[in-house]
């Protein structure tokens, strides 16, 4: 079992092009695993985790509802804005500038194989990291991602999640508000769940601008203790 991940910043990066190169990793995991069992070989699959910020761009799950965008396409090219439907779970989304996006490209079978126990351990290294500055935060009954408030007329969601799997082998991934322009959500009903606000965590610390280098260092550090792997 391979429990080291590379790690890949891709710094600001347009979604299609991300999205494509994802798949293209994840294409190289499942092929080596379908000639590990076709040839009774044993050779190591890789694991990756890719960072990444996109400029400002609306993404549909395949079970979501394309109602939740409230935006024309007019609309959306005078916001400077895209919107793709995609292979994930979960309904739409938002990302943009001040939003860390990670992206685990992972063979679970390196890990455990339980996509629950997956989604929890994602949500769980948000929930640690954030902790760290102070924030009271935590997961919402049957609603995947990293909420504050979860189960009061307060609750807002500061991380949104939506992940692919087969083989046992994951994409897409985490979307985490640090210094993210809280505007661009009022064009969506995000995650499909209406009457939920959206925060970020500048916000909920009251200043203006958090060190997105530093909150890398600390989702890497909880991610890779819970995960017992190591980055290269």
């Amino acid at each position: 079992m391979n429990k080291t991940i590379q790690l890949q910043d891709l710094g600001t990066k347009d979604y299609k092009e991300t999205w494509e190169y994802q798949e293209e990793l994840f294409k190289g995991i499942v092929d080596l695993k379908i000639r590990n069992r076709r040839e009774e070989l044993d050779l190591q699959t890789p694991n990756y985790f890719l960072f990444v910020e996109h400029p400002h761009v609306y993404t549909l799950g395949k079970s979501g509802d394309l109602s939740n965008l409230l935006l024309s396409e007019k609309q959306l090219e005078t916001k400077g804005a895209t919107f793709y439907k995609i292979n994930r779970g979960g309904d739409i989304t938002y990302h943009g500038p001040g939003q860390i996006v990670g992206y685990p490209i992972i063979d679970l079978e390196n890990f455990f194989t339980d996509i629950h126990k997956y989604l929890r351990f994602l949500e769980e290294a948000i929930i640690l990291t954030l902790q760290e500055y102070g924030i009271v935060c935590g997961r919402s009954e049957g609603e995947t991602g990293v909420w504050l408030g979860a189960g009061t007329p307060f609750a807002r969601k500061i991380c949104a999640m939506g992940v692919r799997a087969s083989r046992w082998v994951t994409m897409h991934g985490f979307a985490l508000n640090v210094n993210a322009d809280l505007g661009y959500f009022d064009n969506i009903i995000p995650c499909g769940i209406r009457g939920k606000a959206v925060t970020s965590l500048n916000v909920e610390l009251g200043v203006e601008k958090v060190n997105e280098e530093e909150v890398k260092e600390k989702i890497l550090k909880h991610f890779s203790t819970l995960f017992e792997a190591k980055f290269d």
